[in-house]
């Protein structure tokens, strides 16, 4: 077979298609990586909030401050060098690395900062919810980011939140700095530079996004002036392979140096494979069914009484043990383990007989809904076996596997009965996922995981802003627990699973580096030998 991928061929950003056949040996100087990239709707930082953007964000992208590649629980300075928490407990002063510059050239100033996060605010794209969670709104977050003099940008908040709470929040993904002055000149009708960000970058990481041909490739060049320091390759490749045996199949014959999503029957047939590892790692991955409470074809999703009974619809067993082999774990609430505040509570296990006690009791029959799930492993098979077990229940499931994009858009408009897909935190604390499964306000509120399943929670969304507001530790920590056990017990969520990444590597790469959440993904120290 041949195999053809689109490549950078040199720095200065010309593009070749070069044909390798089978088995002959990716270029040194570059990264290929098979996955699916089909989820990729924009690779901009206000916007994109797939899992193709998060893995490429930290590349090609700084922030203020960054989770520590060594411990994600740490935070440390990126483009900030030192900063300091006002006496009120209300705004935080960062001192920016003196010669920091963008790939432009440009130089990283405080009103590139200023602008990163106003624009990110007034364009109130997805992950927007995350910054509003500060208090941050159009009409005040100019006044609360703000330049001190030109080495110093001052960061405040509106919301009742403490200091530690918001340095976890400036560690997201949407809080990357951008080139405002090349960012600003690409502006049209006043979109802030959105429709030319979508495909490119404007950052200071070790990257630069050069070209994405959707549903084909994405390709990284080196930025070797970045303040992150220069990296050991010129390019990085992500050729989308849409096939999980043909991703397998080009890391072993060595068309591909790293392959990720493969499915727990290609690892198997990966072991022992002479020139290639395994990489195992934590991850805080979860996969979870929602359900859309506000459908009006299929009324019964919004009844708690099939919430409960679906719980007991699930073979928890047999996916995590006998489908997925391994590659997850038993997992029924929204918080992941090894985050603070985690919970590992396991009071569900298929049970067929309860479900239809608990069904009948209602006056629930002949339910059918559409289960929207993404076309890639392991969710057509995870669909499948629900399918299965639900029916033991009386419930049918119709299974529909769509392209990424198109499963996001069907969420996003809440055009969709119900879907089996899985959640990332954004920050590494435990708000990060009880704002988004636990925090529902209605349409005039953030639209989060917990709006896109049309779930209005004000009691349980007052106790997540209690829990946003309390400093200690320990205290906060059983507010967390007494969150994740309202939503366990009802809810449009169904917390299954939580994942262990397992990513293919041809043993001539060495220092990858992969974390916890999905935006802790390092291409800058990778290199091949």
């Amino acid at each position: 077979m041949t195999f053809r991928w689109t490549f950078a061929a040199s720095l200065l950003g010309s593009v070749a298609l070069i044909s390798v056949p089978a088995g002959a040996a990716t270029p040194p100087d570059v990264l290929v990586v098979a996955q699916s990239i089909d989820d990729a709707v924009s690779f901009d930082p206000a916007e994109g909030y797939e899992l193709t953007p998060f893995q490429t964000f930290n590349n090609v992208y700084q922030r203020l401050i960054e989770s520590s590649e060594a411990d994600p629980t740490k935070i440390v300075g990126a483009l900030a060098e030192s900063w300091d928490v006002a006496a009120d407990g209300k705004s935080i002063t960062f001192k920016l690395k003196p010669g920091a510059a963008f790939v432009s050239g440009n130089p990283v100033r405080p009103e590139d900062v200023v602008y990163s996060f106003v624009r990110a605010v007034k364009l109130g794209k997805t992950p927007v919810f995350i910054l509003q969670e500060l208090g941050w709104k159009p009409d005040n977050i100019e006044a609360l980011v703000t330049k001190v003099d030109d080495s110093h940008v001052k960061v405040g908040w509106a919301a009742d939140v403490g200091s530690n709470f918001a340095l976890a929040i400036l560690t997201a993904p949407i809080s990357s700095v951008v080139d405002g002055k090349e960012v600003a000149a690409h502006a049209s009708n006043g979109d802030f530079g959105n429709a030319w960000l979508k495909t490119v970058s404007a950052g200071s990481g070790q990257f630069k996004l050069t070209r994405f041909v959707p549903h084909e490739a994405l390709i990284l060049e080196a930025n070797p002036k970045s303040p992150a320091g220069a990296p050991k390759l010129k390019s990085v490749i992500l050729k989308n392979v849409a096939d999980a045996a043909a991703r397998r199949l080009l890391v072993e014959q060595g068309d591909a140096d790293i392959a990720r999503e493969l499915g727990a029957d290609q690892i198997a047939s990966l072991a022992g494979k002479p020139g290639i590892t395994v990489k195992e790692t934590p991850s805080a991955q979860q996969d979870y069914i929602i359900f859309n409470s506000a459908s009006k074809s299929v009324p019964a999703l919004s009844n708690p009484a099939f919430w409960e009974a679906a719980r007991y619809l699930v073979d928890y067993d047999g996916l995590a043990n006998k489908l997925l082999k391994g590659q997850y774990t038993i997992h029924q609430t929204f918080l992941p383990v090894g985050f603070p505040g985690a919970i590992d509570d396991k009071p569900f296990a298929l049970d067929p007989a309860k479900a239809k006690a608990i069904l009948a009791k209602a006056g629930l029959t002949d339910i059918k809904f559409k289960l929207t799930v993404s076309n890639q492993p392991p969710f057509t098979d995870i669909a499948q076996a629900l399918q299965s077990s639900f029916a033991l229940g009386g419930v049918a499931i119709e299974v529909e596997p769509v392209v990424n994009s198109e499963l996001y858009g069907k969420l996003r408009s809440r055009s969709y009965d119900a879907s089996a897909l899985y959640w990332f935190p954004d920050y590494f604390d435990a708000n990060t996922n009880a704002s988004a499964f636990a925090f529902g306000t209605g349409d005039d509120g953030p639209h989060t995981v917990a709006w896109r399943a049309g779930w209005n929670t004000p009691d349980i969304s007052a106790k997540t802003h209690s829990a946003i507001v309390e400093q200690d530790p320990a205290k906060r920590a059983v507010l967390y627990a007494n969150i994740q056990k309202a939503v366990e017990a009802s809810s449009p969520f169904v917390f299954m699973l939580q994942a262990k990444e397992q990513i293919v590597l041809s043993n001539k790469v060495k220092n990858y580096v992969q974390g916890i959440t999905p935006d802790q993904i390092y291409y800058g120290q990778v290199e091949k030998k």
